[in-house]
């Protein structure tokens, strides 16, 4: 690409200076944003016709609108790091703000000599660099963001490295709030967890807006890698604000006998788009995907999930719920793929939503690829809208109708919500859902 050509793109432009602004960095963490970046700019951008972006919005996705330039400094560091108060007791905790550490709470003496790392992104590159290495983005996107996943790699320069060792239980959780604080902001938020042989662990992370109008654009990643027997529970809250553009890209590996879940609360953005890939690649392992969205005004929600099967003996469990009032819209794709050597694969896949108004939209397109004889899968999608008789009922007892949709909305979300494991996170899940009604009576 010429230099005149360079000139009139904005997101090289700034892609060199945030490679010049890397100047302490290894060689080898340059040279693989580079290349990350060459396959961003190689990849064209999704349209409908791609089956991957079937009913999705396109339009926006050239990002003209978003400020890839440095950022000003923060000034109210403090007041979003007392913010952060998901969880009361955790056994660490990052604090960041458009990509900046705003507070970096570490382990405690104990965890550090068992070999835990709990570290933040740019000092793991320095401080951990076989373990970035051996992890770090490999897990490819292949969902249909594949070129979002090179751009974050490229511009990825903080997130939190967790890493457990063989053995080693943690009974607190770990959180990482990811604060997009200015208007065009762009933030990469990435969060790597890494168990090894019968390690347990859980994580909470939560991706906010510091105001509601500050329009934004956040690209983050999440990838678990689960080691033999162990237990790796994740829980996910998105509130950024109804500016926002939105892609989040999740994926685990599950080994032998391990046990992962993972939970995603989604309530944000004016656009979002998540991908999530789980990977059952050892006999007697599970997978739980389980997920809950809150879709208003002209949000649009697109969920694509994958549930790949490579080992025999082992069970998934996928359940999408949504609730979709105005003109919002959701998208669910999902597909169970068995291999052909993974024989007694028990596998589910559900995907429910609930209507509040006759002009929201739901898509729904579950899907099964089976090359193995001996298994078990099903999947399933309903749409449908609340009944007269429950409006009636509550009305009866002088509930006015708005508060009665939403009391019903809470039950139909408590089966995901009472997966959460840790109950104040759970509550403020539940605080989330019902600030976005309250904002609605407004």
């Amino acid at each position: 690409m010429s230099e005149s050509s360079d000139a009139i793109n904005p997101i090289k432009e700034a892609f060199n200076r945030h490679i010049e602004d890397l100047d302490t960095a290894p060689a080898w963490w340059k040279s693989s944003k580079t290349e990350a970046f060459e396959t961003f700019e190689s990849i064209a951008l999704p349209t409908r016709r791609d089956e991957p972006w079937r009913f999705a919005t396109v339009k926006g996705l050239e990002l003209q609108d978003v400020k890839f330039a440095a950022l000003p400094s923060i000034s109210d560091a403090a007041g979003l790091v007392a913010r952060s108060n998901f969880i009361e007791n955790f056994s660490g905790r990052f604090v960041f703000g458009d990509d900046q550490t705003l507070q970096a709470d570490r382990i405690s003496p104990e965890l550090a000599e068992k070999g835990v790392i709990w570290a933040p992104f740019r000092e793991a590159v320095a401080k951990h660099a076989d373990i970035v290495k051996d992890y770090f983005m490999k897990q490819e996107a292949d969902l249909g963001s594949e070129k979002f996943a090179a751009l974050h790699q490229a511009f990825m320069e903080n997130g939190a490295l967790l890493y457990v060792p063989k053995g080693v239980e943690i009974e607190d959780a770990f959180v990482v709030y990811n604060w997009s604080i200015n208007a065009g902001s762009a933030i990469f938020p990435h969060t790597l967890v890494i168990t090894e042989d019968f390690a347990k662990v859980k994580l909470v992370e939560a991706n906010l807006s510091a105001t509601e109008d500050a329009a934004a654009f956040s690209c983050g990643v999440n990838h678990i890698f689960a080691g033999v027997g162990s237990t790796v529970d994740y829980t996910l809250l998105q509130n950024f604000n109804e500016q926002t553009l939105g892609f989040q890209l999740n994926s685990n590996v599950a080994g032998k006998d391990s046990n992962v879940k993972t939970i995603s609360v989604n309530v944000g953005c004016k656009r979002y788009r998540s991908e999530t890939h789980g990977q059952i690649k050892g006999p007697g392992s599970k997978v739980e995907m389980l997920s809950l969205a809150v879709a208003d005004n002209d949000q649009e929600i697109d969920q694509r999930t994958l549930q790949t099967h490579s080992a025999p003996n082992a069970v998934s469990d996928l359940l999408f719920k949504n609730a979709l009032v105005d003109n919002a819209r959701t998208i669910f794709s999902g597909l169970i793929k068995v291999d052909p050597g993974a024989q007694q694969t028990d596998a589910y896949q559900t995907n429910r939503n609930l209507l509040l108004s006759g002009t929201a939209e739901a898509n729904s397109l579950p899907g099964l690829e089976i090359d193995a004889n001996d298994v078990k899968c099903s999947h399933g999608a309903t749409t449908s809208q609340i009944e007269d008789e429950e409006i009636f009922y509550m009305l009866a007892r002088g509930i006015p109708r708005e508060k009665a949709q939403e009391l019903i909305v809470y039950g139909f979300f408590e089966e995901i919500l009472e997966r959460i494991s840790c109950d104040t996170v759970a509550e403020n899940a539940r605080q989330i859902i019902q600030n976005k009604f309250k904002r609605r009576s407004k």
